[in-house]
């Protein structure tokens, strides 16, 4: 919470008033622990963990990182004004509006995204191959996934993540890694181990491409390795000043 007593130039217990932004923060931060010691998520029929770790609101259609920052969002005005709107549609029909993402059809009731219940059928083929640019020699991998049973009613191309050391539970962390996780629905999610190197995501270098007719999918990824990332832009040349003692 922000400090509004120990701030420089003050009086002990007499605090300088917050501004508007730090108003703001810090209601959201009590909020999001009071929800999180009073809420039980298990029972929240709008919370979706899916597969790449993350936390889904299904009312919302809003995507979140951790439980804190979605609980943070059920206390907001989005998530506020659309409960008020489900009330209101139950209550003119007089039964319970279907959850998005539930009902008949694969893509439920308001033509959203369902879920897949279907089991795994275990993992994909894939080939990792090495490269390296004959111009600038940067090294790069070359990711190719095959899958083909990919359920398109779930996901129309696989998808893929970049997870940190500290975020993977299989593991002991070790800085000099990180993971790519590929998904792809009824699949298995795989990972790889790769260097913990700043990935070059611009637009010719990041490159990923689904092939529906052979459900091949292919991915690159190109590092910058240590020090070799590029500097912010110098001023252009020094100006001519005059000495100090003939300044006017």
């Amino acid at each position: 919470m922000t400090d509004r007593q120990n701030r420089p130039g003050q009086k002990t217990g007499s605090g300088a008033p917050m501004t508007a932004q730090e108003a703001a923060m810090d209601r959201r931060e009590r909020l999001r622990r009071l929800a999180m010691e009073t809420v039980d998520l298990s029972k929240d029929p709008y919370l979706l963990r899916n597969h790449l770790g993350t936390y889904e609101c299904k009312l919302c259609l809003t995507l979140h990182t951790n439980e804190g920052s979605y609980l943070a969002h059920t206390q907001g005005k989005k998530h506020q004004v659309n409960l008020a709107r489900r009330a209101a549609k139950e209550a003119m029909v007089g039964t319970p509006a279907p959850i998005p993402g539930e009902g008949d059809g694969p893509y439920g009731a308001q033509g959203l995204h369902k879920k897949s219940v279907a089991p795994r059928i275990g993992r994909p083929g894939y080939r990792v191959t090495k490269q390296r640019d004959p111009m600038t020699y940067q090294k790069s991998l070359l990711f190719e996934v095959d899958y083909p049973e990919i359920d398109t009613k779930v996901t129309t191309t696989p998808l893929y993540r970049i997870m940190s050391c500290y975020e993977q539970r299989v593991e002991e962390p070790d800085r000099d890694y990180q993971y790519l996780l590929i998904a792809a629905e009824p699949y298995e999610t795989i990972s790889f181990k790769i260097p913990n190197l700043d990935i070059d995501r611009s637009p010719e270098k990041l490159y990923q491409h689904w092939d529906p007719v052979r459900k091949n999918y292919m991915l690159q990824l190109c590092f910058n390795e240590r020090g070799e990332k590029q500097l912010p832009a110098l001023a252009g040349k020094s100006g001519h000043f005059d000495p100090i003692g003939v300044r006017g």
